[in-house]
């Protein structure tokens, strides 16, 4: 049983850190951020991201490692667990595609922009990792709401 906490507790941490960093940026730093002129803008998000990114990549790992244990140890694999195990993973691994999807596109040519001071560019870039950002969110909440409710179906 203290395995089985300890499992979720890392699960809930990486996925509240995640969720609501998103929720955030989106909702807080973005419409503070948006007063801001573009040479001081765009630079802000580049360092947000240059931060958040890398802790979010840990939050994955955090979250595949204590999930597949989680449903190892409390369901013996995936054959016997409930609807909305299945529902949660299918939206995490969703969730996580679209992360590496905006690390390895968006993110990496938002830098470049950056780097190269062409800041239209880097807000069109901006742009992109905004919408995906939006999506992530939006599935962040289902899978949270799903996750916290599913046992009780």
């Amino acid at each position: 049983m203290l395995l089985i906490v300890l499992l979720l507790a890392i699960h809930l941490l990486a996925a509240v850190f995640w969720v609501g960093g998103m929720a955030f940026a989106y909702w807080v730093l973005r419409p503070a951020a948006g007063a801001l002129e573009p040479p001081a803008r765009l630079p802000l998000w580049g360092r947000v991201f240059a931060s958040f990114l890398p802790w979010v990549a840990v939050s994955i790992v955090a979250l595949l490692a204590s999930g597949f244990a989680m449903v190892s140890v409390m369901f013996d694999g995936f054959a016997a667990a409930s609807l909305y195990v299945h529902i949660m993973t299918a939206t995490g691994i969703l969730m996580m595609l679209l992360y590496l999807h905006l690390f390895f596109a968006p993110w990496r040519r938002f830098q470049g922009a950056l780097d190269r001071q062409e800041l239209p560019e880097a807000a069109q870039r901006l742009n992109q990792i905004r919408l995906i950002v939006a999506i992530n969110l939006a599935l962040g909440v289902l899978t949270l709401v799903v996750g916290g409710t599913g046992r009780y179906w």
